[in-house]
């Protein structure tokens, strides 16, 4: 087998998307052949070379999993936290394979949340290549003006860069309004710096639906599988072909 970017391995093996594999390789986490590697860039073959990740023989899944979770607030979208405070991975303590989230919801943010541990698939999913909108409600300190409303959809700047094209709409009037937010990216706290852009705090902040996918009667805190149909559709979405390993999911 010819070599790959180590981020790539590790994404391939349901350790980590590629955005956070890379993270644990600048971070020293990651070995070849018992040597720790910390370059981004740095290749392995999968077949013949030992990689490793914070000491452990990396090896690819059995199954691919794919799991929606009703994300509760006051917990964090990681596979573990340096403050200590409560993961997500908490509410899958009888699951043997390892999964990692899609994507992040902050701390404080509520739920749709989809676990993975098939790394293209959740590296297309987090790409705003792939144009899947995600849909939010949003409840607010105060309503912004017509003309505010309208920058909102167009984008802001935000950190030297402007957020791409956005759905807004008012669904609830009054003192501490709540909008319908819909984006295509999904960057780190971005609907509360946009609504901060016009001088508005957000108060509640909950994400209902992944594409096509709705939230439907999940508690905080419970999860599902996807079914085979709904894998199938999202991979149409973001024109990825179906894996070849066999997913594990319910028909």
């Amino acid at each position: 087998m010819a070599e790959e970017r180590l981020q790539k391995i590790l994404a391939h093996a349901g350790i980590a998307s590629r955005r956070r594999a890379e993270e644990l390789i600048t971070a020293g986490r990651v070995s070849v052949n018992g040597a720790t590697v910390t370059e981004l860039g740095s290749k392995a073959d999968p077949a013949t070379d030992r990689v490793k990740v914070d000491g452990r023989v990396l090896s690819a899944p059995k199954h691919h999993l794919y799991l929606a979770l009703n994300k509760p607030k006051n917990c964090v979208s990681t596979v573990r936290d340096p403050q200590g405070r409560e993961t997500v991975l908490s509410f899958f303590k009888g699951l043997r394979e390892r999964i990692y989230p899609v994507g992040r919801l902050d701390y404080a943010s509520e739920g749709l949340l989809l676990l993975t541990n098939d790394g293209d698939f959740a590296n297309h999913l987090m790409s705003p290549a792939s144009h899947v909108t995600k849909t939010y409600l949003v409840k607010v300190n105060g309503a912004l003006t017509t003309e505010q409303e309208e920058q909102f959809r167009r984008g802001i700047p935000m950190h030297g860069r402007r957020t791409a094209p956005a759905g807004l709409k008012l669904i609830r009037k009054g003192e501490n309004p709540w909008y319908e937010v819909r984006l295509v990216e999904g960057r780190q706290n971005q609907i509360r710096i946009m609504f901060k852009h016009f001088g508005r705090l957000v108060e509640k902040l909950k994400r209902v639906k992944i594409g096509f996918l709705d939230l439907g009667d999940l508690k905080p805190g419970a999860y599902r599988t996807l079914t085979n149909a709904e894998v199938a559709r999202f991979r149409k979405l973001m024109h990825l072909a179906s894996p070849v390993d066999g997913a594990r999911m319910k028909s």
